[in-house]
């Protein structure tokens, strides 16, 4: 499953992470996220996959239809 723009606007808030410390955990620079969020432009996949991860791995989990959750 793909994140779009509105889940990792949604995760951010959720874990309370600027578009900065989502930038820096991923490795990208902080336009990609600005952008990616604004749905600007769409990041390479392997970027896609590694903002999915950075939030899995600090407790997001992804449910169907777009939607999100904290593990409990």
């Amino acid at each position: 499953m793909e994140i779009s723009p509105a889940q990792c606007r949604a995760a951010r808030g959720l874990l309370d992470w600027t578009q900065g410390e989502l930038a820096r955990r991923v490795g990208v620079a902080l336009r990609t996220v600005q952008d990616f969020e604004n749905s600007r432009r769409t990041p390479l996949a392997i970027v896609r996959s590694s903002i999915r991860q950075a939030f899995e791995q600090a407790g997001i989990e992804f449910i169907d239809n777009e939607g999100l959750r904290l593990r409990g």
